[in-house]
């Protein structure tokens, strides 16, 4: 909103025209998200439902999170909301694949709320039906039009030089199960206080970096031999205003939390990772911007479509390899079997994220 009440006022008072600048959107964006989370959190979460904890594995150290407020990934998203609006210039179907990341959010929610919750299948559909969303409008937004042909998008892909016309019937149900996904297996990841959260906070920065100054510039841009999207600078401002919503979460969800994000906080940025990732023109550069985070809470999904392909053509895994002794989601592998603390598998996720995430991502952008 600002960006466009700019060129209004700019005509008034030459200052006025930073309001088009999209770092200074970006800054704005960010510490005003922060600091409205970080004021506004603790005054609203005795209205959240209450975690009813669980035993993980056998340990009852899991049911340390009950009777804490859940479902705080509620209030941040809609704290974030007004910051977004003002600081992001999105245009049409960006808001509607926004408003989607709202529906995929308030899913969260309601299972945080229910007296029994939602079972695999019904959460499985509706992420389906947001994950598709958000597709299209991607794809609505950002197709580019083809002589003689319907519009397609513009992709690039690691290790293969030049780029893909990706028609709406290849691009669509791609994205949508990319989408779906990271948004699942970033909702697995959220079992140790702050982990999710932190994990994807850096992923959310890193995504900036790429959309302003990698995609989104074209020098860097030509340098790498890929498109150069003029929108991407848009989404940056977006992601790092989400992200700066969630860092002023974090400053109460630090062990010991005093409130838990719930499947509404998870999905919600789970799935604004992986959209942001479209908006790069690359979809597979989540796996290099969400390494651990993927392999932590999707590696399970791995594990069992592995398990059941070995059974069907006459492979005997036992019990005791160690495929079927690693466990998932991996941070309950790391707390049972190898007995780290909570915060050891912070610390220790954060600095693997820290040093895989910048290597597979020069690899994923150079090695084409």
């Amino acid at each position: 909103m600002l960006y466009y009440i700019a060129e209004v006022l700019k005509g008034y008072w030459g200052p006025f025209r930073l309001l088009q600048s999209h770092v200074f959107l970006l800054a704005g964006g960010t510490f005003a998200a922060a600091l409205a989370v970080y004021f506004a959190l603790p005054r609203l979460w005795d209205r959240l439902p209450r975690d009813r904890g669980k035993a993980i594995l056998g340990d009852m150290g899991g049911m340390r999170s009950a009777g804490k407020p859940t479902g705080a990934g509620f209030w941040v998203s809609l704290i974030a909301l007004p910051a977004i609006v003002l600081f992001a210039p999105l245009k049409l179907w960006d808001m509607a694949a926004m408003l989607s990341l709202y529906a995929a959010m308030l899913f969260g929610y309601l299972d945080d709320r229910a007296a029994v919750p939602w079972g695999e299948l019904k959460k499985g559909l509706l992420d389906a039906v947001v994950s598709v969303a958000i597709a299209v409008f991607v794809f609505l937004g950002h197709a580019e039009p083809v002589a003689g042909s319907s519009p397609a998008m513009i992709t690039w892909l690691p290790f293969v030089k030049g780029i893909w016309l990706v028609p709406w019937y290849l691009y669509v149900p791609a994205a949508a199960a990319i989408l779906w996904f990271t948004m699942n297996a970033t909702n697995c990841s959220d079992g140790v206080d702050g982990l999710a959260g932190t994990l994807t906070v850096i992923a959310l920065a890193m995504l900036a970096f790429v959309l302003y100054v990698v995609v989104g510039y074209r020098p860097v841009a030509h340098y790498f031999l890929i498109p150069v999207y003029a929108e991407a600078a848009r989404w940056a401002i977006v992601v790092m205003t989400v992200a700066g919503a969630f860092a002023g979460y974090l400053w109460y969800n630090a062990e010991p939390s005093k409130v838990l994000m719930g499947d509404a906080g998870s999905r919600f940025l789970g799935i604004l990772v992986a959209t942001a990732s479209l908006m790069t023109g690359d979809p597979l550069i989540v796996l290099a911007l969400a390494p651990i985070v993927l392999v932590n809470g999707g590696g399970g999904l791995g594990k069992l479509v592995l398990l059941r392909l070995a059974k069907r053509f006459g492979f005997d895994i036992g019990e005791g390899s160690i495929i079927r002794r690693i466990r998932f989601p991996l941070h309950d592998h790391c707390k049972k079997n190898l007995k780290w603390s909570n915060a050891q598998v912070l610390m220790r996720f954060v600095l693997l994220q820290l040093a895989v995430m910048p290597v597979l991502l020069l690899v994923l952008l150079k090695v084409r």
